[in-house]
C-alpha cells in the first residue's frame, strides 16, 4: 500500500485541524492534506475505496480507506494502527557540511534509508555551500521533504529531523556548552518535540569525526564496540566537505572528544562517507 507522511504542522488552509493521528480514534475520518491528495488522488489516481497508510512521526503507522474525493478535497477512515516504527537500534545525529546539488540530496535520502535520527547541516572552512539568511528556509524545507519522500519509500515511520545550518565551528561550540537548542522545519517543528527525539539534547555516548586513511591513526576508535552493546547508544557523526576539515576545524573536533575513523583505506566522497558509516554502525551492532 502506499505511504504518506500526514504532517500535524500542515500549512494547508483547509487542515489548520491537523493534530497527532494517535489522538483520534479508529473510524474516524479525516480530511487529507493538499499534498497527499495531489500525490495520491491526481497523481496516482486513487479511488474511493483504495487503502493506504499514513504516519505522522509520533510512531507507528495508519492503515486507512478513502471515503470522499473530490476536485481539491479528499477524506479517509482510519482502519487500524500498527506499532512497528522500524527505528533503527543506534540512534545517530550526523553533522554533515552541506554539499552541492543532487549529492546533498543522496545524502540525506541514503542516511534517512539507513535510520539516521538527526542531520545537523553545517557549513566549513573548505566547505562548497554557504547559504544567504533568505535560502534558508526553502533549503531546509526541502531537504526535510528529502527525507520525508525516503520514509514514504522505505516504511520509517520518525522522520530524521533536518536541523537549519550552521557554521562547524558554532556548532563544536554548542557541544562544548552541552547546548542542543535547534531550527527544524515548520513542517516538523511538533514533532520535533516529541519525547522519541529528547535523547538529542543530552551528550552523545560517543563521538566520531570520519577521516581520510592516515599513518598512525586506529582504523576504529576503541570504544566504538563496546559504545555499540549499550542499549540503543546515540552515536554522533563528524563528515566534512569534498576538500576535508581545516586542520583548526579537525584540533576542535578532537578537544571534544570527536574520535577519527578511518573506514577502509580509500577516500570516501561527502555524500558516500555518511551511508558508509551508518551502514557500517549497523552492521557492527548486531
Amino acid at each position: 500500500m502506499r505511504r504518506f507522511f500526514y504532517s500535524s504542522d500542515s500549512n494547508d488552509d483547509h487542515s489548520l485541524l491537523s493534530t497527532q493521528l494517535a489522538t483520534l480514534p479508529l473510524g474516524s475520518d479525516i480530511e487529507l492534506p493538499d499534498s497527499i491528495v495531489h500525490h495520491w488522488c491526481r497523481v496516482l489516481r486513487a479511488n474511493i475505496g483504495d487503502q493506504g497508510v499514513l504516519f505522522d512521526g509520533f510512531g507507528g503507522e495508519y492503515q486507512v480507506q478513502l471515503q470522499t474525493i473530490s476536485k481539491k478535497h479528499a477524506t479517509v477512515t482510519l482502519l487500524a494502527h500498527i506499532e512497528d516504527d522500524r527505528s533503527a537500534s543506534v540512534l545517530t545525529k550526523i553533522g554533515l557540511v552541506m554539499s552541492r546539488g543532487e549529492r546533498m540530496d543522496y545524502a540525506i535520502q541514503k542516511s534517512t534509508e539507513l535510520g539516521v535520527t538527526a542531520i545537523q547541516l553545517l557549513s566549513s572552512h573548505h566547505g562548497e555551500v554557504n547559504l544567504k539568511p533568505a535560502q534558508v528556509e526553502k533549503k531546509l524545507a526541502h531537504w526535510q521533504q528529502v527525507a520525508i519522500a525516503a520514509c514514504e519509500q522505505c516504511g520509517l515511520n520518525r522522520p530524521p529531523l533536518i536541523l537549519a545550518p550552521i557554521s562547524i565551528h558554532d556548532w563544536l561550540a554548542k557541544v562544548a556548552d552541552n547546548n542542543q537548542e535547534t531550527v527544524v522545519s515548520p513542517i516538523v517543528t511538533t514533532l520535533s518535540q516529541d519525547a522519541y527525539y529528547h535523547r538529542l539534547q543530552q551528550p552523545a555516548d560517543l563521538r566520531i569525526q570520519l577521516s581520510v586513511p592516515a599513518l598512525g591513526q586506529p582504523a576504529m576508535p576503541e570504544l566504538l564496540p563496546v559504545t555499540l552493546k549499550q542499549s540503543t547508544p546515540y552515536i554522533e557523526l563528524l563528515i566534512g566537505p569534498e576538500g576535508g576539515l581545516s586542520d583548526d576545524e579537525c584540533q576542535q573536533a578532537s578537544e571534544l572528544g570527536f574520535h577519527p575513523w578511518q573506514i577502509g583505506t580509500r577516500v570516501l566522497r561527502t555524500e558516500t562517507a555518511p551511508v558508509v558509516a551508518l551502514a557500517t554502525l549497523h552492521a557492527l551492532s548486531h
